[in-house]
């Protein structure tokens, strides 16, 4: 017998105000064509002004539940991968727990950019498998249209805002790769790459900043980066790309998912891809992707999946696990 982290519901929540490419082309040198040819996005979520990051991962959060039939009680603790949190601290992940009326447990936030869902999911199972956790609430809810400078059309065309969130619950396997939930885990980073993705701002500056970023340098390292850690996970497992039912990866850039899938010498068939409606949401994206696969009727309980991402610091990182 192994004990597992298996996935006992999804949901996502995406604000009201949807933006279209050709919204941009009022006020930059941009077109919707230029956008979409670049990196597959025809349309993004934004924030209303009143709206934050722990609202957006509060009812991504209650979705989740309803899709697992639990409630608050039933959970022990949360862990929110964001990069745009409320406030400096407490954490967002305590305002979603107070929220939600969850008066046990606890509750903390995971900083890793877009790569920020893979590492929280990966805290999440060694939660459960140590046995501190039996139900965990992961959740990725970004509001990066806060931190957009609106001039540069290089990047503020990219990002929009939303939230994911999964349930995830110990159960016994027998500690084959045919058990249910997650099979394995890759973590990595490298911050002397700190300056082709970063924030040039924070608190100890005083000031909020704005999103960086050397796209084509960050691409040349995503697909490479981002194909071995999938491969690396896989062989922890005991598995390989043949196995895989599904790619759910982070949803940056579709010619970074594209090129992805090819060097993993899987079809555009088995990726869910959701980049077009979101744009890239960072650690918001692969949870909304996973919960809209499941909507759509793409993932199903026994498929494979496989998770990654990357994003500044370097950070990335894969998961492995069965729905």
């Amino acid at each position: 017998m192994a004990g597992r982290s298996v996935v006992a519901g999804v949901g996502h929540y995406l604000p009201e105000r949807v933006v279209p490419n050709s919204e941009f082309e009022k006020t930059l040198d941009t077109t919707d064509e230029w956008i979409k040819t670049r990196s597959g996005i025809e349309r993004r979520h934004f924030a209303a002004e009143d709206e934050t990051t722990s609202d957006l991962a509060t009812k991504a959060a209650e979705a989740a539940l309803a899709d697992a039939g639990l409630t608050a009680d039933d959970i022990d603790a949360i862990v929110l991968a964001t990069s745009t949190a409320d406030l400096t601290f407490p954490s967002a992940a305590t305002m979603v727990q107070a929220r939600l009326g969850m008066t046990k447990g606890f509750a903390f936030d995971v900083q890793a950019v877009c790569a920020g869902f893979v590492f929280a999911l990966s805290n999440a199972n060694a939660l459960i498998v140590s046995g501190q956790a039996n139900r965990v609430l992961v959740i990725g809810a970004e509001t990066f249209s806060r931190i957009m400078d609106w001039t540069d059309r290089s990047t503020c065309v990219l990002f929009g805002d939303g939230a994911g969130a999964l349930v995830l619950e110990a159960q016994d396997g027998t500690g084959t790769a045919d058990d249910r939930g997650i099979l394995a885990t890759d973590l990595n980073s490298d911050g002397r790459y700190k300056d082709l993705l970063y924030v040039d701002g924070g608190v100890s500056t005083q000031s909020t900043g704005h999103l960086r970023m050397q796209g084509n340098q960050v691409f040349r390292h995503a697909v490479e980066k981002l194909t071995k850690t999938a491969e690396t996970a896989l062989s922890h497992a005991g598995l390989s790309s043949s196995d895989v039912d599904w790619i759910v990866p982070h949803q940056a850039n579709i010619r970074i998912i594209q090129g992805t899938a090819k060097k993993m010498n899987l079809p555009m068939e088995n990726v869910v891809v959701t980049v077009q409606d979101h744009g890239n949401t960072s650690a918001a994206s692969i949870p909304l992707a996973l919960s809209v696969g499941k909507q759509r009727g793409q993932i199903k309980t026994g498929d494979l999946i496989v998770t990654e991402a990357i994003g500044g610091g370097l950070a990335w990182g894969a998961v492995v696990l069965r729905w």
